[in-house]
C-alpha cells in the first residue's frame, strides 16, 4: 500500500487532499448560533474570545500594517533562496559555470530575508507593548469602578494573579500568532505553489502531510486547552495564597500557623506540578506520531523522486530545489500549526479578563447634580440594609437620624450595631435595601460619583496610605494645591511637628500601605489630607484619640469641615459632640446631646 501510494497518479492524490480538506471543513464548522451562557454572579460569559483579541489589535492598525508587510518581504526573500539556489546548480550542471550575477541574486533573496524579518520581529514586539499597555489601563480603569460586592466575592490576590497573567498573554495573541501564523502560511502557500510547478505529484505526495498533522494536532490542541485553562485556575491560586501569606505575616507568626502554611503551598504546587507533567507527556506523544507521519510521507516521497530522477521527468537541480522546498514547508507547517494552536490558547487565556471587562456594576453609578455650595445637613429616612452576601439578616433596620449643618454629630454603639455600615451608606459604598440617605435633601445617588467624593470625606482608624511621599498623599486627587493650604490643612491635624521632624519632611517616603510611618502618624497624614478637600461632610470613623477631644469642634468653626460625623467608643470624644445618636441591633434607640443623655441613664449611660 504504501509503494501504491507513492506511485499513485497525481489525480488520486489531488481527490485525497480534496476529501481531507472537506472532512478538515466539516469538523472545523461552528456550532449554531445561541444565547451568550451565564456565569456565576449573573457576569455574561464573554463571547468569541478570538474575535476579541483581533478587534483589540486593529486599534493598533498602523503598527499591525507595516509589521504584515515586513513579514510579506521578508517571506519574498525566503522563498526565492532555494529557487535561486536550484537555478544556479542547474547552470553549474550545464557547463556556464558561477556568475556574478548569480551569486548577487542569492546574497539579494537572503539579505531581503535576513532586513525584513528583523523589521518584522521588532514591529510585532513594539505592538505586543502597546496592547499591553492599552488593555492593562482600560481593565484596571473599569476594575476601579465595579461596586464593592464585585470586589467582596473575588478575592484581592486571586484578582491581582489573573491581572498579572492573562494581560500579557492575551495581549502576545494577535503579534506573536500573527507572526508566526501569517508568515507561515504564506510560506507554505507560496513555496508549495513552487513545489506543485516543479514537479506536480512530489508535491501532492508530500503535502499530503498537511491534512494529516492538521487532525493529530487539533486532537492535542483541545486536550492542551483544556489542560491550560486548569493550569491558570492553579498558577492563580497559588499566587493568591503567596501574597495572603505575606500580608498576614503577622498573624500566622503570632499564631505558630507556619507549617500549615508550608503545607497549604505545598499542595497547591504539587496541583500544578501535576497538570505541567501531564501536559508535557502528552505533547510528548503527539510529537511522537507527527514524527512518524512526517518521516513515512518523507520516505514516500523520495522513493517518488527516484523513479521521476530515473526516468527523466526531473533534473538533479529541481530535485535539490524541491527537497529544499520540501524542508522549508515542513517546518514553516509546523510553525503554522504551533501558531495557530498559541494562539488559540493565549486568546482563551484571556476569557476572564473580558468577564471583566463586560460586568457592568450593578449599582446606581451617580447622577448629574454638582451644586457650587453644600450646607452638609445629612438625613437618614428609614433607612434598612442587609449585605448582599447575607440578605436575610439586615444590619439597619428603619435607622432614621440627622447630622445637621455646622454641628458635630457622633455615632455610637456597641460592636455589630451598624455604625460602620451607616458610614458606608453616607459614602455610597452601598446603596439602601429601602428608605433613602439624604444630602441637602436631595438623595446621595443623584449627585455626580466624584463630587459626592469630594464633598464627603471618610477617614478610617487604618487609613489606606499609598506608596509615595507625605506630600504625595495628601495632595492625592487633587490639580492644584496652594502650598499655604497644604500647611494650614497639615497643622490642623496635628501633622505639622512630626513632619517638620522627619529628615526628608514632605518628601519623605512612606512605603507600602504608609509602612513607614506610626499608625498615628499615618491617621495624622490622613486627617490632612481629608481636611486639605474642605469636606462638606468629613466622617471620622475611631480616626480621634483622647486628645483630639475639641478638635472637629475646632474644624467647624475656622470652615475646614462644615459638618462632622463621629464615630467612637472613647467617652471624651462622644462627650465633645453637640449631638450623640445610639445604635443597637442596627436601630436608633436614643439621639440627643450628651448631657442629656447622660441624666436618661440609658444606652448612652451604658456604653459610658
Amino acid at each position: 500500500p504504501v509503494l501504491a501510494l507513492a506511485a499513485a497518479a497525481p489525480a488520486w492524490l489531488g481527490v485525497t487532499h480534496a476529501a481531507a480538506a472537506l472532512a478538515l471543513l466539516a469538523w472545523a464548522t461552528p456550532p449554531p448560533p445561541g444565547g451568550v451562557s451565564e456565569t456565576p454572579g449573573d457576569v455574561p460569559k464573554a463571547p468569541g474570545t478570538v474575535w476579541r483579541v483581533l478587534q483589540l489589535t486593529w486599534e493598533e492598525q498602523k503598527v499591525f500594517g507595516a509589521a504584515f508587510l515586513c513579514l510579506v518581504l521578508a517571506a519574498i526573500g525566503e522563498t526565492l533562496g532555494p529557487y535561486v539556489t536550484g537555478k544556479v546548480l542547474d547552470a553549474i550542471g550545464r557547463g556556464d559555470g558561477l556568475t556574478a550575477g548569480a551569486v548577487g541574486m542569492v546574497v539579494a533573496a537572503g539579505g531581503a530575508s535576513v532586513l525584513f524579518s528583523g523589521c518584522r520581529g521588532g514591529l510585532f514586539t513594539l505592538l505586543k507593548a502597546r496592547l499591553h499597555q492599552s488593555l492593562s489601563l482600560r481593565l484596571f480603569s473599569h476594575l476601579v469602578r465595579q461596586d464593592l460586592a464585585f470586589f467582596q466575592a473575588m478575592p484581592a490576590a486571586q484578582l491581582l494573579a489573573h491581572f498579572s497573567m492573562e494581560v500579557p498573554r492575551v495581549c502576545m495573541a494577535a503579534p506573536h500568532g500573527a507572526n508566526l501564523l501569517f508568515r507561515s502560511l504564506g510560506m507554505v502557500l507560496v513555496v508549495g505553489a513552487f513545489m506543485v510547478g516543479l514537479a506536480p505529484g512530489l508535491a501532492l505526495l508530500a503535502l499530503l502531510e498537511l491534512p494529516l498533522k492538521i487532525t493529530t494536532h487539533r486532537i492535542q490542541s483541545a486536550r492542551k486547552q483544556a489542560l491550560q485553562q486548569s493550569m491558570l485556575e492553579a498558577s492563580a491560586q497559588t499566587a493568591s495564597g503567596v501574597q495572603e501569606s505575606v500580608a498576614a505575616i503577622e498573624t500566622i507568626r503570632i499564631f505558630s500557623a507556619e507549617e500549615e502554611e508550608e503545607e497549604r503551598h505545598s499542595w497547591n504546587l504539587a496541583k500544578e506540578l501535576r497538570l505541567k507533567e501531564q501536559m508535557e507527556l502528552e505533547l510528548a506523544f503527539f510529537t511522537l506520531i507527527q514524527r512518524v507521519l512526517q518521516l513515512a510521507i518523507r520516505v514516500l516521497v523520495l522513493f517518488r523522486s527516484h523513479q521521476q530522477l530515473r526516468d527523466g521527468y526531473i533534473t538533479p537541480g529541481v530535485l535539490v530545489t524541491f527537497l529544499l522546498y520540501q524542508d522549508t514547508v515542513d517546518s514553516h507547517i509546523q510553525v503554522l500549526l504551533y501558531g495557530f494552536s498559541e494562539f488559540v490558547n493565549n486568546a482563551a487565556a484571556g476569557q476572564k479578563v473580558w468577564e471583566y471587562l463586560d460586568r457592568k456594576p450593578t449599582g446606581d453609578v451617580g447622577g448629574m447634580r454638582e451644586p457650587p455650595e453644600l450646607q452638609g445637613h445629612v438625613t437618614f429616612q428609614k433607612v434598612s440594609f442587609a449585605y448582599p452576601g447575607n440578605p436575610e439578616h439586615p444590619v439597619l433596620k428603619d435607622v432614621t437620624f440627622e447630622v445637621r449643618s455646622g454641628e458635630v454629630t457622633a455615632l455610637a454603639g456597641p460592636n455589630g450595631s451598624g455604625k460602620s455600615t451607616a458610614v458606608a451608606l453616607l459614602e455610597r459604598l452601598w446603596d439602601p435595601g429601602s428608605g433613602s440617605v439624604l444630602l441637602d435633601g436631595i438623595p446621595l445617588l443623584e449627585y455626580e460619583h466624584q463630587y459626592l467624593h469630594r464633598k464627603v470625606v471618610l477617614v478610617e482608624q487604618d487609613p489606606v496610605l499609598f506608596s509615595g511621599t507625605i506630600r504625595e498623599n495628601i495632595i492625592l486627587g487633587l490639580e492644584h494645591c496652594e502650598e499655604s493650604e497644604l500647611r494650614e490643612a497639615a497643622t490642623a491635624a496635628g501633622a505639622m511637628d512630626f513632619i517638620q521632624g522627619l529628615e526628608q519632611g514632605w518628601d519623605t517616603e512612606v512605603g507600602e500601605h504608609g509602612g513607614q510611618l506610626a499608625a498615628g502618624e499615618r491617621r495624622r497624614v490622613a486627617l490632612a489630607r481629608a481636611l486639605l478637600r474642605r469636606p462638606a461632610v468629613l466622617i471620622l470613623d475611631e480616626a480621634l484619640d483622647d486628645e483630639d477631644e475639641g478638635a472637629a469642634q475646632r474644624w467647624v468653626r475656622t470652615g475646614l469641615a462644615r459638618t462632622v460625623l463621629v464615630v467612637s467608643h472613647r467617652p471624651r470624644v462622644l462627650d465633645a459632640a453637640d449631638r450623640v445618636v445610639v445604635l443597637e441591633c442596627g436601630a436608633v434607640v436614643e439621639t440627643g446631646a450628651p448631657a442629656e443623655l447622660q441624666e436618661r441613664c440609658g444606652a448612652y449611660s451604658r456604653l459610658l
